[in-house]
């Protein structure tokens, strides 16, 4: 079965009624996690950004705690694990400044991980490649948030 344009999508569903609309939502949120994942954010968090954004920071920061420190292969693997969930999260909300947030929170946490990040040269480039999307970000904010964004890239990369 070949899947069809998005704009076909568009069309049929606005020949239908809400209730076969909620049908055809909680038919597909049985299929995938990240469906269910990202109808809960649509529908439960969406409306409050901030709270969004610190619960995935605290699970971050959990995730962080947990990582296995005894050779850089699981320190990498986990960090790219920690790294794909973080990318997922910003593409539910599709906010830059949430985006230029969790990004900037990552990049701290990497950078402040013990052992150090820059004993290998793969976790060096994650951690700079994230600081380059955290920063091309913070380009597309209004002014005042890329002041205040700004000083925190800044307070990252010198410390």
């Amino acid at each position: 079965m070949k899947a069809v344009t998005l704009k076909q999508l568009k069309d049929e569903l606005s020949h239908k009624s809400a209730n076969e609309l909620k049908e055809l939502c909680l038919h597909l949120s049985r299929f995938k996690k990240e469906n269910k994942e990202l109808l809960t954010y649509l529908l439960f968090e969406s409306h409050n950004e901030e709270s969004y954004v610190a619960s995935i920071k605290a699970q971050m920061d959990d995730q962080f705690e947990e990582i296995n420190t005894k050779n850089y292969f699981f320190i990498r693997k986990t960090v790219r694990k920690i790294l794909t969930q973080t990318k997922k999260y910003i593409r539910y909300s599709k906010n830059k400044e949430t985006e230029a947030s969790l990004l900037l929170h990552f990049c701290k946490k990497l950078k402040l991980m013990k052992p150090s990040i820059h004993q290998s040269q793969r976790l060096e480039n994650v951690y700079f490649s994230q600081l380059k999307m955290a920063t091309k970000a913070i380009e597309k904010l209004h002014e005042d948030l890329q002041y205040d964004f700004q000083i925190e890239l800044d307070n990252i990369t010198n410390a």
